[in-house]
């Protein structure tokens, strides 16, 4: 069935450019999200796989970060004369 969407110009670009870089169609794209969004709450998969993933902002799967944001320099060096090298 054909329908006409109203979308936000940033939006539809964003919508494609993640279409393009998952090499799908937009269309694709669109009808995942929706049956991801509308399947009933009892239907939602549970795994170990659950701890690892998580819904980005634009409602997409991506790995959960772990760990600190970020190692710095004065970490490495807190670590190594901690071990006294």
């Amino acid at each position: 069935m054909k329908t006409t969407l109203d979308l936000a110009d940033d939006l539809l670009i964003e919508a494609k450019t993640v279409a393009a870089r998952r090499r799908t169609t937009l269309k694709a794209l669109v009808e995942h999200a929706l049956r991801r969004e509308i399947q009933p709450a009892s239907e939602s998969t549970t795994s170990a796989e659950d701890d690892f993933i998580e819904i980005g902002p634009h409602g997409m799967p991506r790995l959960k970060r772990r760990g600190p944001p970020c190692i710095t320099s004065q970490m490495i060096y807190q670590m190594m004369e901690d071990e006294g090298i």
